[in-house]
């Protein structure tokens, strides 16, 4: 199990509710740059393996994804309910990204 970061409490304390994205906003880039996450945010995803793909490509790949989803985990816990429900089916990181602004 990941320790919680310690910074996440700004996010805790300053939930999205909509009006407030570019104050959420700055608040999740230091949450994700502490992690060194942030790229996720802004970039799309990587296409698929293809099955000769070589160890090291495979896992950054792997990487690349549980980053994502570390970083969209932090995005959803900070939302409220109603943009939970809203973006929690979304892909990817970008993708929420990109719709909220």
């Amino acid at each position: 199990m990941t320790a919680r970061n310690p910074l996440s409490i700004i996010l805790d304390q300053n939930k999205l509710t909509g009006r407030n994205y570019n104050d959420w906003f700055r608040n999740l880039k230091i949450i994700l740059n502490s992690e060194n996450i942030a790229y996720v945010i802004n970039k799309k995803p990587p296409k698929e393996a293809s099955a000769n793909v070589s160890q090291t490509e495979l896992a950054k790949l792997e990487k690349w994804w549980v980053h994502d989803l570390q970083a969209k985990s932090y995005m959803l816990a900070s939302m409220s309910n109603e943009l939970q429900r809203r973006f929690e089916e979304a892909v990817n990181a970008a993708d929420i990204h990109l719709h909220l602004k």
